[in-house]
């Protein structure tokens, strides 16, 4: 045991601090679209631009250099105009450097694995807990090589860091990188063009609360009547007063739409979004506005009715309900979902899965979901795990981030507490004292459920093994009671067990009757004690 690190404590995922919601752009007329189309391409420039400057200004950015640029993009757009693309810009920029951050972390792991196996002889056999040797000279030699390539790149990467450069591409590496592969990508030239173009618009604008219906640029009434704020260049195509652009159609949000109503009603900010999907060919409106958190409840107050303890697969969740004492109740539930295909189908299905749990978890009275807070950064490199692919891609594709943002959202809107445990030897511990005592005849455990066990008797605070080691009294109770199974103010339970009569076999229980009358004994030894004897005279006879 000494080689088992130490557990993080069990704690409560705080909830949502905004949200979103995205409806159909529906009867837009072709003088719409242009007019979307244009205020999209020009602001996207300015917005390329206004990117392009904050990046060259890397470090040295402060206050009197966004107000420079904002200046700069005032006469050309509009005052908030410019507000919402230098604030796009600098969070773009922020969110750049906190990938180089990721990067040049997992280059340092895959550095220090490398030079761990090269250290190692030829073929030395590794461990769970660190990878061995190479197989071969050839792959040692290539690993060589490889270490001086990942070396350069760290050394680049530092050096961009320290100076503050950031690589960013509007509308997206992966997009721009199919342009030399467009038979790869099934896409043409004309196709690839018009998505690039639509990536690259921009057409967002930030909320402001005391303002009419809470945004100036981009705003929706209550009935649904959507009007945009046209840049200064675009202000002649204005069909209203003030030279605002006012569509034809008319919107509505089918989630979360009282929510949305009531803020747009009491002339609170919500930001929004006209975006292009140029695969389906249709025009979507996003609304955001930030909440107050919800207030953090004691976990001990989430656990109250029990937990139900989820663990995270590949294709499916396994989960399971647990008391109080860390027992489990019922059958196990296995939530199946599909990863394979497009970014929606994949969040469709995760949402349709954690649906699910979330009518059981509400249907039983649990208050609490119990996850493994989960971080594949360091064990998803090839470097580790070397030739084997196929479970790289098994852990590259589990959408461990997507899942936990989902499960907290959706969750806290229905009442659930969802708390995060330490992930260490959950499925190895489960398997090792759950699966077996739990498998019968007509019920096989898997390892997952096991596991989904583990992690909800970890979010408890209990032990995973049903029992803890005996005291050093070979069974007493000399140093306190040895089961794990009852909370330490249950009553009776540093008792002796009741005597209950009756056959005590796992067939029947202990309180079945008799269904054959004890036969008295044939000796006066074995005869009850509550008999009586009587020796009757002789019998007289002739």
């Amino acid at each position: 045991m000494g080689g088992l690190r130490r557990l993080a404590a069990p704690f409560v995922v705080p909830g949502p601090t905004g949200m979103a919601v995205r409806t159909r752009l529906k009867h837009l007329t072709p003088e719409d679209e242009k007019v979307l189309t244009l205020v999209g391409a020009h602001l996207g420039s300015l917005a390329s631009k206004d990117l392009k400057a904050r990046c060259a200004d890397g470090l040295e950015h402060d206050a009197e250099a966004w107000a420079a640029r904002k200046r700069d993009l005032t006469p050309v757009s509009s005052a908030r105009w410019a507000g919402s693309i230098t604030k796009a810009s600098h969070d773009q920029w922020a969110l750049a450097r906190r990938c180089q951050l990721a990067h040049i972390q997992s280059l340092e792991a895959a550095i220090d694995t490398i030079r761990h196996r090269l250290s190692l002889p030829i073929g030395a056999k590794g461990d769970k807990r660190a990878p061995g040797g190479y197989r071969s000279r050839r792959e040692w030699f290539a690993k060589t090589r490889r270490l001086h390539v990942l070396e350069d790149r760290l050394a680049r990467e530092r050096t961009d860091r320290a100076s503050g450069v950031v690589h960013v591409v509007r509308g997206g590496k992966s997009l721009a990188r199919s342009r030399h592969h467009l038979e790869a990508a099934q896409l043409t030239e004309t196709a690839w063009r018009r998505r690039w173009e639509a990536e690259r618009w921009f057409l967002q604008a930030d909320g402001e609360s005391g303002k009419r219906f809470g945004n100036e640029t981009i705003r929706v009434s209550p009935d649904g009547e959507v009007s945009v704020k046209l840049p200064a260049p675009l202000a002649g195509l204005a069909n209203t007063v003030h030279g605002r652009y006012v569509l034809t159609g008319r919107v509505a949000f089918a989630h979360r739409g009282q929510e949305w109503a009531d803020r747009v009603a009491a002339n609170r900010a919500v930001a929004y979004r006209i975006h292009f999907d140029v695969q389906r060919d249709r025009w979507y409106l996003t609304a955001s506005w930030q909440t107050p958190p919800t207030p953090v409840i004691p976990i001990e107050a989430a656990l109250a009715d029990g937990v139900i303890g989820v663990d995270m697969n590949a294709d499916h969740l396994a989960a399971w309900r647990l008391d109080t004492c860390g027992n489990p109740i019922g059958a196990p539930r296995r939530l199946y979902y599909d990863l394979f295909g497009t970014a929606d189908h994949r969040d469709a299905q995760v949402r349709h899965a954690l649906t699910r749990l979330l009518h059981w978890a509400r249907t039983c009275g649990v208050k609490a979901i119990a996850v493994e807070d989960l971080d594949f950064a360091a064990e998803k490199t090839r470097e580790k795990h070397g030739r084997r692919k196929r479970f790289r891609q098994v852990i590259s594709g589990m959408p461990t981030g997507m899942l936990r943002v989902r499960l907290t959202s959706m969750a806290d809107q229905m009442g659930i507490t969802v708390i995060a445990v330490d992930p260490a030897y959950t499925s190895k511990w489960g398997a090792q004292h759950w699966q077996q005592p739990l498998t019968s005849t007509t019920r096989k455990t898997t390892r997952h459920d096991a596991a989904s066990i583990a992690i909800g008797r970890r979010a408890q605070g209990h032990p995973i093994r049903r029992r803890t080691a005996p005291p050093r009294i070979h069974q007493s109770d000399g140093y306190g009671h040895r089961i794990v199974q009852a909370g330490p103010v249950a009553l009776g339970r540093e008792g002796p067990r009741p005597r209950i009569p009756g056959p005590r076999t796992r067939c029947v229980p202990p309180d079945a009757a008799r269904t054959r009358a004890t036969r008295a004994s044939n000796t006066v030894r074995d005869a009850p004690a509550a008999q009586v004897w009587i020796q009757d005279s002789l019998l007289l006879t002739d």
